[in-house]
């Protein structure tokens, strides 16, 4: 997962930090390498954040992977991307408007195809379980995540995912969990939200 991810950074990062002379040359990688690491860890926060894993999964699981822009404006990243921002310009004196440039150009077309090649069933190079697995260090184990995000995306077809959502999505996930050796309901709920 986190080669496919270097990959993405990489092309992505050629036009909007390796061609962007608002950045310096000196900076290129560690400006890359801190668009990853923003990526990876605001997801990472997200999904182990109280109720955090169902905006997760519908991010992740929606089609908005096919249109950046729309991404900008999704919460998850919009946070992501703050965050980004303002380490670029702490660790490497980028100005806000460079800082910002580049995560505007780099984040929604890295944060797009990854979600596009999760969701494609053509390319065997991620998917949401490894994804997922990257994303939590592992905490995640034992949770059929192709099977909850089939069953995230179909509750979210009216626009939210509410308490009754996850509640079905889990007991769906629990005879998995169950068998090997959850705590039922409430132990699925639990590993949802607190992240163990």
């Amino acid at each position: 997962m986190l080669e496919v991810l270097q990959g993405l950074i990489q092309q992505h990062g050629q036009s909007a930090v390796i061609n962007n002379p608002d950045v310096p040359n000196e900076h290129n990688e560690g400006v890359m390498g801190e668009v990853m690491q923003g990526l990876l860890g605001g997801l990472s926060n997200q999904a182990t954040s109280q109720g955090g894993l169902g905006s997760l999964i519908g991010l992740l699981g929606g089609a908005a992977g096919n249109n950046g822009g729309s991404l900008m404006s999704n919460p998850i990243v919009g946070s992501i991307a703050q965050s980004v921002v303002g380490n670029l310009m702490e660790k490497f004196g980028l100005s806000n408007s460079a800082a910002a440039g580049v995560v505007g150009n780099m984040l929604p077309s890295v944060l797009g195809n990854l979600i596009q090649k999760t969701n494609d069933p053509n390319d065997d190079s991620i998917d949401l379980g490894g994804l997922m697995g990257t994303i939590t260090g592992g905490k995640t184990s034992g949770i059929d995540f192709g099977s909850i995000l089939s069953q995230g995306t179909a509750a979210l077809a009216d626009g939210k995912l509410d308490m009754n959502d996850l509640m079905n999505i889990a007991g769906n996930a629990m005879g998995s969990q169950n068998q090997q050796g959850g705590g039922g309901l409430g132990g699925l709920l639990g590993g949802l939200f607190s992240g163990k």
